[in-house]
């Protein structure tokens, strides 16, 4: 039988709502903390008036946030309901230098700190097939098995030091080639349409070779059936991620320049009113309004 833990989640976004309805549907004993109290009252756990009280006495802290400075000020306010030894699954997509500082506020509290990114938007994270990319000590992998197991298709084990962010690196390895490709459905759309090119054609060009691939075509059919609203992951969100990126090229001595002229598109979808939709609204910044 799975443990029954006692599992805090600190925000429920689109991403942390799915992952506490899926632990509570695990059987685990859930609370929830957001913001928006309205955000969290779906997801079927107990509601906590703060993250202090929702944070008291868990096993597992799970924290999806905006982003690093957001988790720094959410996981500031839990301290007074910190146990020691308890797990931190740190999820949000941060800056390295974030990490290492959310990682040192873990080590004062005597909290076990796993720097846990995921990959997957909406419906992965809906149907708990999200993909974790975790690094954190060795000996508390086993006791998080069963929350991951309820949020989790896959989790990818980077090392036992939560501080060095290798999650977050991948992570943001693989952001970089996600940003790419869905800016490069929108360019794609725009400038069929802009040519009398039907869209179709592209793909029956490409349809089985190398340059073919799903996640093309799911970017584009959000695009051409009008289909990006709810987002699986916003424009805000993405422009957000891709200067993250961007920030630890630059810190590393390597500039990114088709990662920062995405960004840019992002910034101009966002001013046009789609910072809230799927990222596929990027295409809206290949026309001026």
């Amino acid at each position: 039988m799975t443990e029954e833990l006692t599992v805090s989640v600190l925000g429920t976004g689109i991403m942390g709502a799915a992952m506490a309805r899926n632990l509570v549907g695990a059987g685990h004993a859930v609370r929830v903390w957001n913001r928006s109290p309205q955000k969290a009252a779906g997801t079927g756990a107990t509601v906590a008036e703060s993250p202090a009280d929702a944070v008291r006495d868990a096993d597992v802290i799970i924290t999806m946030l905006y982003d690093g400075g957001t988790v720094r000020d959410v996981i500031g306010q839990a301290a007074p309901g910190l146990k020691a030894g308890a797990l931190w699954l740190q999820t949000t997509t941060a800056s390295l230098g974030d990490v290492a500082a959310l990682a040192a506020t873990a080590a004062e509290h005597s909290v076990a700190f796993y720097d846990a990114p995921v990959l997957g938007t909406r419906q992965p994270a809906e149907a708990g097939q999200l993909t974790v990319l975790a690094a954190g000590p060795h000996a508390g992998q086993e006791r998080l098995a069963p929350v991951l197991d309820a949020i989790a298709a896959r989790v990818v084990w980077l090392g036992d030091d939560g501080a060095r962010g290798d999650g977050t690196r991948l992570k943001l390895v693989a952001n970089s080639w996600v940003l790419t490709v869905t800016h490069g459905a929108a360019e794609m759309l725009a400038l069929a349409g802009a040519l009398g090119v039907d869209p179709d054609r592209f793909f029956e060009v490409i349809g089985g070779g190398p340059l073919d691939m799903g996640y093309l075509h799911a970017k584009a059919d959000l695009v051409r059936q009008g289909r990006l609203s709810p987002a699986s992951f916003a424009v805000e969100t993405a422009e957000k991620d891709a200067r993250l990126i961007v920030a630890a090229g630059e810190d590393h001595g390597v500039r990114l320049d088709v990662v920062a002229a995405g960004a840019e598109r992002f910034r101009r979808a966002a001013a046009q009113g789609h910072g809230g939709k799927d990222m596929g609204a990027s295409y809206y910044a290949s026309f001026t309004p």
